[in-house]
């Protein structure tokens, strides 16, 4: 007996708010003289469709027109896929032996849309340059949307919001258990293994990007991860992680030291948590992405860590597939971003110093900015842990 899939039966959201979505992101193609908006991002396909897949490495796109309705080129494997997590219609397999570019083409010339005016997203990161050398061949010509639906999701719903907040409960389960487990003898391993069972017990889907932990002098590295090392006294350790609701994400970071910490470490800790505070007071509607930077700056400034502080402040977070947790394309808090804050707005803010090949201290808040300022959503202590 064959077993049927419902339509939109793993949607996250109701019909209606993609229709609704749909029709915000036809206004902005209307303003950019767009016609046809082929769109590759797993992320924006996401959030105008529901459609979510960890398949989205091969090719898929849906081809939003500014009137009518949208068209969908999908790998034959994910077909249930889409039917299951997303309300279109007009849905356009291909087999594993077939060209999708010209699937694509194809459906462009089949719906109409031959001559007219066609954008693409040419910053998009699923977006192969064979393949958009083999479409811009096909119609001759194609403009460039970057960013307009970025735009769009800039600001999020209470809905949305909802989704994060319950992501930063899984995530405050994670660190707990993370940092439960640290311990002289433990291996990084261990670490994570605690945080992330905990995360996905508590309720945790998979990650736009795995956790970010190490101890000892591997922890003066950006962007280190666990390798098996046995942490011992005196260490350091640093830890970093997301989670995920519903594909919309939260993040948190935090630091422990096994003994006594270094001096110049507890005096960048406590410029980490005064540089935090600043950039969570500055969050807040009217006040730019670059004050918010700017705030952080100051303190670091004048705590004399200038130079071990070259990056920006923070930056959106929501929705995410791998390779990254966080929106850092649709927003970031740095200088020279000038977008006004305004409620609804959702970021992660983590201001971290370090002394290379020796050590990282640092700590984070995922914040969205309200009305009167900003709400964070963790409730983890915040000063450098002692073990």
């Amino acid at each position: 007996m064959t077993a049927v899939v419902t339509q939109g039966q793993e949607s996250v959201f109701p019909s209606e708010e993609f229709r609704s979505r749909q029709a915000r992101a036809r206004s902005a193609l209307a303003d950019a003289g767009i016609d046809l908006f082929i769109v590759t991002g797993p992320e924006n396909i996401f959030w105008l469709t529901g459609q979510q897949t960890p398949g989205y490495y091969t090719y898929q796109a849906l081809l939003l027109p500014v009137d009518g309705e949208p068209a969908f080129i999908v790998r034959q494997l994910e077909y249930n896929n889409l039917i299951a997590n997303s309300f279109l219609s007009d849905i356009h397999p291909y087999a594993d032996n077939a060209d999708p570019v010209t699937v694509t083409v194809d459906t462009v010339q089949a719906l109409g849309w031959t001559g007219k005016r066609i954008a693409i997203d040419e910053r998009g990161w699923f977006l192969p340059v064979a393949i958009y050398k083999a479409l811009l061949a096909a119609f001759g010509e194609l403009g460039n949307g970057a960013g307009l639906i970025e735009r769009l999701r800039m600001v999020k719903s209470a809905a949305e919001i909802a989704k994060i907040e319950a992501a930063a409960h899984y995530v405050d389960a994670g660190m707990t258990a993370g940092m439960s487990a640290i311990r002289a003898g433990a291996t990084e391993n261990d670490v994570v293994a605690a945080m992330m069972s905990a995360a996905i017990a508590a309720g945790s889907e998979y990650l736009g990007m795995e956790p970010l932990m190490a101890s000892g002098p591997r922890c003066g590295i950006p962007h280190g991860t666990w390798r098996r090392r046995v942490i011992e006294t005196g260490d350091p350790v640093f830890l970093e992680m997301a989670a995920c609701h519903d594909r919309y994400h939260a993040a948190l970071m935090r630091s422990a030291w096994i003994g006594t910490p270094d001096s110049t470490a507890a005096r960048m800790m406590d410029c980490c948590d005064e540089a935090l505070g600043a950039a969570l007071d500055a969050l807040r509607p009217g006040n730019t992405c670059e004050q918010v930077h700017d705030a952080c700056q100051s303190v670091i400034d004048r705590h004399g860590f200038t130079e071990n502080f070259r990056k920006r402040t923070g930056y959106a977070i929501g929705v995410s597939f791998a390779p990254d947790w966080g929106e850092g394309n649709v927003l970031s808090l740095y200088s020279g971003v000038r977008n006004v804050l305004e409620p609804g707005m959702v970021f992660h803010i983590p201001p971290a110093l370090r002394i290379y090949g020796k050590f990282t201290v640092g700590v984070s808040e995922t914040a969205v900015v309200t009305e009167s300022g900003c709400r964070t959503f963790s409730n983890m202590p915040r000063g450098l842990r002692l073990m």
